[in-house]
């Protein structure tokens, strides 16, 4: 009885190691199975993972691209990884992941492996320039790009989503609907197919966190949205290198309105003519638009650029003075006078020569 006791337990001792080889033979297989196909190969593959796509498919999707080491560890990952938030979009990885880096990369939708295609609409743009930045890194025209951003349909939905947006935008003096709404940032596209729709709504969500931070003060100092935006796109493109500039500007234009004058503001002028120059010719200066502030007293109908969120706090934060003038020198520098003939003589002392001109 010893004696067959003792082989049994031999056998099971010898049966356990078995198993024990076993199983770390099989995991071992497993995980060599999800390793990089080939880590010295880090060239960029495409990967577009479409809405509603589940573990197993992706992983044949992977595989079609060249990224699965072997498919059987594959779909066992698939079944046990609990990837129970898989993101949808088009992901750039490479032979040298491995397959639950690319997995988790899908499952969290990590910004570092989506395919990224970046625009910028810099402070200060105006909505034309918007439109060609956009059209540059899209399939959209300039053309395609403005007739959506202008259709009044279109702009009615918009402010039927976002509180800021409202019907000021489409007064028949407004010369584009969404002018100065759109925030100036860098945007990356992430879609594989996007849209002008969904790239719009990436600014307004931008311009809607600016606004939403500035909400109360906004309020508190009178000025509707579209108001405050106007006036700030102003100060934008008048020169708000820095916060007391962008304040003190703010506060030349709130006198001028107090005083009943017209703003008297070039850039606006050169709006009209979709245009930045400060050589106007008298036949702009003369121009009948509602947006030529050098004639017209009062507020604009509408934003004339892109507004950063130092010309905003500028106008929120404008600096009590005095000044009814001010001139931007060719050096960059601000000059600021409480007369005209202060104003004049500051222009005649800091003349633009036709160097400046050329190199504007």
């Amino acid at each position: 009885m010893s004696k067959q006791g003792s082989i049994s337990l031999k056998g099971i001792i010898v049966l356990l190691l078995v198993l024990v080889v076993a199983f770390t033979g099989g995991i071992f297989f497993y995980l060599q199975g999800l390793g990089a196909v080939d880590p010295s190969d880090d060239e960029d593959i495409i990967v577009t993972v479409p809405n509603g796509s589940g573990a197993s498919s992706i992983v044949y999707m992977l595989d079609d691209a060249g990224l699965v080491k072997n498919m059987t560890c594959a779909k066992i990952n698939a079944r046990i990884g609990g990837y129970d938030s898989l993101q949808a979009n088009t992901y750039i990885f490479n032979k040298s992941m491995t397959l639950t880096e690319m997995m988790k990369a899908i499952n969290t939708g990590d910004f570092e492996y989506l395919s990224k295609t970046s625009f910028q609409l810099k402070e200060g743009y105006r909505l034309t320039q918007c439109a060609e930045a956009l059209a540059e890194v899209t399939d959209f025209s300039k053309k395609e790009i403005m007739a959506r951003w202008d259709d009044k349909a279109y702009v009615q939905e918009l402010i039927d989503k976002y509180w800021f947006l409202t019907d000021d935008v489409l007064s028949e003096d407004v010369m584009h609907p969404l002018e100065g709404y759109l925030f100036p940032d860098t945007y990356f596209i992430t879609e594989a197919d996007p849209t002008i729709e969904s790239i719009t709504e990436m600014a307004l969500q931008q311009m809607d966190a600016a606004l939403t931070e500035r909400k109360s003060q906004i309020e508190a100092k009178g000025y509707s949205i579209h108001e405050f935006l106007t006036l700030s796109s102003i100060v934008t493109k008048e020169g708000c290198a820095n916060e007391e500039d962008a304040a003190h500007i703010s506060g030349v234009f709130i006198n001028r309105l107090n005083n009943d004058m017209s703003l008297g503001s070039d850039v606006t002028v050169c709006y009209i003519f979709d245009e930045d120059r400060v050589d106007l010719k008298v036949s702009q200066l003369d121009s009948d638009s509602k947006y030529n502030s050098r004639k017209v007293k009062g507020m604009i109908p509408g934003p004339i650029s892109t507004v950063p969120v130092i010309a905003m706090d500028g106008v929120l934060n404008a600096m009590e003075t005095d000044d009814l003038f001010f001139y931007a020198g060719p050096d960059g520098t601000i000059y600021y006078a409480k007369t005209n003939e202060e104003h004049q003589k500051n222009v005649s002392d800091h003349p633009w020569t036709e160097e400046d001109l050329a190199n504007q």
